[in-house]
């Protein structure tokens, strides 16, 4: 039992014994910074069930601890708050619990609950990923680990968007203008490739349309006459009868880009336990309208086409089936979470989408839930806010698009020339450089877009990520890194770790020992808020404490009590266990030396 836990319980006890009232939950924090304490007890949800003066509860509560318990060493209590200052024992025996877990923190997996699926990264390929895509794959990825964490089973998993008009547009280019050149040929990664046909199609497109309206035509007439938009719509429609020539052109350019896009997602570090793909899914959906109709939740209008009413519930009226029987997005979307359902053990679902789409969701989850289906009300829209590099906002048709592979890459450049310009990385060989300059770029890339709450939008600066000081990656890699060479100065064996007992401690050895402590906590309340950044600034907090630890107390590789220096370095020793573990889940490496 963890102290906070046995807080809890001889609180209880004491609520029970003092005023004869059982309590079924006991609200406890850490004590605020400007007051002296380790935890607080809450005592004003108390009154509730306990009539009286809230300070004097406390008092009683207070004394009560003190004399049936070894936890307290002191109190004080301030209007409804009781601040309790543990005892070094109590703090020791609970450090030594950390201490014997190897997984402090993580659960196992609960193999008799149904899992969550976690959708994220769900590009076209008609273009190469980039940087709304880092964006959407970290904080999916994270989310995955994070609920994973908590002991339930995950499957991450994508939808390829990798059919439609978009799709034939590039096609069309690279028929017209690309003269047989292939990924091998050109010495593109293939979703370049592609993309780069893409661009050439909006080119061409915006010279006719220029073209047409000198000849007279409006502007609107011209976009809708333009010849390789028609021509990019008969091969969307040749495609939709299996013609084998153009679905021949489909496969071969899309593998182009899924191969590119392994190689971004390897580089990233995320991947995926299953795939969907727009071309098997869209039309998924049509046989629930019928469903739907039986049970009076959609209803036909006199041309044929189907609607949900939801204006009752603060929403719209939605198109469900269109007059000519075809689906739109909304049927495709109800087909593929039921099919999910029935691939995978899994009751909950959550969408890793921009907030653009935040009204889509609201519409989604509520059919689901007018269907029938009980898991719809574990559905989450993980909404995100846009990024946007200092140099302002950029637009993918033009070609502009700030790619996932170069702003890779250009992290990894910043780390080498800050890491060289500060002589961070001083006496190691080149490949060892080479290694931490990608690590670092990536630590850094990775922590900045998740520390930021996943709902506001945010702006993204390369080289500001890329300090060894402050909440950033960087400074987090450099703790730990640090910490690993304290424990190699000092030849610590973390094979032979000792429970510590009987000690003096001072107010920076509990503060680390409190720190961890949270770690639990903080992954439970990260996983339920669907929030990283809940996990990234406690890291941070974190070797924060761990630093302050480090400069107020004795060097810990001269201290000369033995137990207190092994002690010491159990503490750090399991900090930078935690900082790792923490790290791993956020999708970051950290680095035994720099």
């Amino acid at each position: 039992m963890t102290l906070i836990q046995q807080l809890e319980q001889k609180t209880k006890e004491a609520v029970q014994s003092l005023f004869s009232v059982t309590l079924e939950d006991v609200e406890i924090t850490l004590t605020r910074k400007d007051q002296k304490g380790d935890f607080t007890i809450m005592v004003f949800p108390m009154l509730r069930h306990i009539k009286g003066n809230p300070a004097v509860i406390g008092e009683q509560i207070g004394a009560y601890l003190q004399e049936h318990t070894t936890l307290v060493s002191e109190i004080e209590v301030i209007k409804g708050f009781l601040n309790i200052s543990l005892a070094d024992n109590a703090l020791l025996e609970d450090f030594n619990l950390i201490l014997a877990q190897a997984d402090y923190g993580i659960q196992k997996i609960k193999e008799d609950l149904p899992g969550v699926m976690v959708e994220y990264s769900s590009p076209n390929t008609n273009k190469p990923l980039h940087l709304g895509h880092i964006r959407n794959n970290l904080l999916g990825y994270a989310v995955a680990n994070i609920i994973q964490a908590t002991g339930r089973k995950v499957n991450k998993t994508q939808i390829i968007n990798d059919r439609g008009i978009h799709i034939c547009k590039s096609m069309w280019a690279w028929k017209e203008f690309g003269d047989g050149e292939t990924p091998e040929t050109s010495g593109l990664k293939g979703d370049k490739l592609v993309g780069n046909y893409y661009v050439r199609f909006d080119q061409e497109y915006k010279k006719e349309i220029a073209a047409l309206v000198a000849d007279g035509k409006t502007e609107e007439q011209a976009k809708k006459q333009a010849p390789s938009l028609i021509a990019a719509q008969q091969m969307l429609q040749r495609w939709e009868k299996g013609d084998p020539e153009v679905v021949s052109l489909w496969e071969k350019m899309n593998q182009w880009v899924y191969d590119g896009f392994d190689v971004t997602y390897k580089n990233l570090g995320v991947d995926f336990d299953s795939l969907y793909y727009e071309s098997n899914t869209y039309l998924l959906g049509k046989d629930v309208v019928q469903h739907g109709l039986d049970k009076g939740v959609f209803e036909k209008d006199p041309d044929g086409s189907v609607w949900i009413d939801l204006t009752d519930d603060g929403l719209d009226r939605k198109l469900v089936l269109r007059s000519d029987g075809t689906a739109v997005y909304m049927t495709q979307d109800i087909g593929t979470a039921i099919q999910r359902v029935k691939d995978h053990d899994i009751d909950a679902m959550v969408y890793t989408v921009g907030n653009e789409q935040d009204y889509h969701f609201k519409v989604l989850f509520l059919i689901l839930k007018k269907l029938g289906f009980e898991w719809a009300a574990n559905l989450y829209h993980l909404s995100y806010g846009m990024v946007e590099l200092p140099s302002g906002k950029m637009k993918s048709r033009e070609g502009t698009v700030v790619d996932a592979d170069d702003l890779m890459q250009e992290m990894t450049d910043t780390a080498r020339q800050i890491a060289d310009e500060q002589g961070k990385l001083d006496g190691l060989s080149e490949s060892q450089k080479e290694s931490l300059y990608n690590m670092i770029g990536l630590g850094a890339l990775k922590y900045f877009m998740l520390k930021v709450d996943p709902k506001k939008s945010m702006m993204f600066d390369p080289e500001e990520s890329v300090d060894f000081q402050g909440n950033t990656g960087p400074f987090i890699q450099y703790t730990h890194a640090r910490i690993k060479s304290i424990l190699d100065k000092a030849g610590f064996d973390h094979q032979n770790l000792t429970a510590a007992t009987d000690l003096s401690l001072t107010e920076k050895d509990t503060a680390v020992i409190k720190s961890l402590q949270q770690y639990p906590e903080v992954i439970q309340n990260a996983a339920d808020k669907y929030s990283p950044a809940l996990l990234a600034n406690y890291i941070y907090e974190l070797v924060k404490e761990f630093n302050s630890f480090y400069q107020n107390v004795p060097k810990i590789v001269e201290e000369t009590d033995q137990d207190l220096k092994q002690f010491r370095l159990m503490l750090a020793y399991k900090t930078a266990l935690v900082v790792k573990s923490a790290c791993g889940l956020l999708g970051i490496e950290v680095p035994e030396q720099m």
